[in-house]
């Protein structure tokens, strides 16, 4: 049972919509039923328990009156305000960091997926050791190689987090190796790789599904996708790429979250395209954009890119409203107005990735031998063949590639 309570300070945000959306994450925990939720306007925070004396006994009557067993706190609380709070009203205290791990860690299913949240909470963890324990300053005799005489608690369990940090790190940089891999092979291929941000619940599994066929969870719940799914996707006239589904984002994301997932988010920087999608009927659609915006760009994920912004859930807009995001849309480029639910505006999507893609492409002759069957099998698995025609002891292929395909080509055989 939670009792979510949202700061009013929000730097801009509507209080109404901070509090829905702690409340979607709330739900989104498993076993969870919410009893109540409330924003308290705090004039300054207190360094001790956060909340001032009133409100504290307010909403400790509260957590009583409903028995509350967990209170969510939309904010970073420090170690000593979570103990103190916790001991006050004797119940579980989360505050958004927490609570995000929480949620990742029941969603993670990927190997992958499990060291990243481990990483993330270790790294919460080991900066809130103090209020894990009321014995820190409590000395016990080291065992030699343990720790040494006069070791602190304290100092033995931030060492064993150190360790399972570098152990952890140490894995997820042969995943990162294995990306490399997999990324290397798919530069040899020639596929295009394209991937799908956004915040969080705004339908990017949804038109990951719809336009792969894949059956990626996509449910109305906030990070309902945690680990990234790549699928093949053939566009008119046979034109292969590989389509990415990724975590979203959310505001104010801790950056314990952003350093921990890096290896998924790898995946993005080193797109060729990206497609932002957007939930266009949120009323905090253009300050949900800015978030993702700036995580990216804090990433180095929008260098070099094409960039596509897929404008979804058109479906909830009136009839009015649509037709005024239809006549921006029309006015802009790479902008596209759908819906994934109702499968309206993908065929426009599909046609902009393509042109996105064939504006670096041109047709295009190679005149090879006859015999040269290692060029002729290259070319008809990597690229895309046209026509070929033999002449006399030679062999002219008409393709349609790109000058990196072309180079690549070139440098292989000549």
């Amino acid at each position: 049972m939670i009792y979510p309570v949202i700061k009013e300070l929000r730097g801009g945000r509507s209080i109404d919509l901070a509090l829905r959306e702690m409340v979607s994450l709330a739900k989104t925990l498993p076993n969870t039923v919410v009893v109540g939720d409330s924003f308290e306007s705090l004039d300054k925070v207190i360094p001790k328990t956060f909340f001032g004396s009133g409100k504290l006994e307010k909403i400790q009557d509260y957590i009583k009156l409903n028995e509350v067993s967990l209170v969510l706190i939309d904010g970073t609380l420090s170690p000593a305000q979570q103990q103190n709070l916790e001991k006050k009203w004797q119940v579980k205290i989360l505050d958004k960091t927490g609570l995000i791990l929480e949620i990742f860690s029941d969603r993670a299913a990927s190997r992958e997926g499990v060291l990243q949240v481990e990483l993330a909470a270790l790294t919460y963890q080991r900066s809130r050791l103090v209020r894990a324990w009321t014995h820190l300053e409590r000395q016990r005799g080291g065992l030699g190689f343990v720790g040494g005489p006069g070791e602190t608690q304290i100092e033995s369990d931030r060492r064993a987090i150190d360790d399972s940090i570098f152990r952890i790190k140490g894995h997820l940089k042969k995943v990162k190796k294995t990306r490399n891999l997999h990324r290397e092979s798919r530069i040899r291929k020639q596929k295009k790789f394209i991937s799908l941000v956004g915040y969080t619940n705004a339908g990017k599994s949804t038109i990951f599904n719809t336009l792969t066929g894949a059956n990626v969870l996509a449910e109305d719940k906030l990070f309902a996708t945690l680990d990234p799914t790549i699928r093949n996707l053939t566009l008119s006239g046979g034109h292969d790429v590989l389509l990415s589904d990724t975590v979203g984002f959310i505001s104010d994301l801790p950056t314990e979250l952003v350093a921990a997932f890096s290896a998924t988010l790898e995946e993005v920087t080193n797109a060729d395209m990206i497609l932002h999608v957007r939930d266009i009927a949120h009323p905090e659609a253009d300050s949900q954009f800015k978030n993702v915006v700036d995580i990216l760009e804090n990433l180095g994920a929008l260098d070099n890119k094409d960039i596509i912004e897929v404008w979804n859930k058109s479906d909830l807009l009136s009839e009015q409203d649509q037709g005024r995001l239809q006549n921006v849309v029309e006015r802009k480029k790479d902008i596209y107005l759908v819906s994934a639910e109702k499968k309206t505006g993908l065929d426009n999507l599909l046609q902009g990735i393509l042109d996105k893609i064939m504006k670096n492409f041109f047709i295009d002759n190679v005149d090879i031998l006859l015999s040269a069957w290692s060029e002729r099998v290259w070319l008809y698995k990597n690229i895309k063949v046209i026509s070929e025609v033999s002449q006399d002891n030679r062999l002219v292929i008409c393709v349609n590639w790109s000058k990196e395909q072309k180079k690549t080509f070139y440098s292989k055989f000549y």
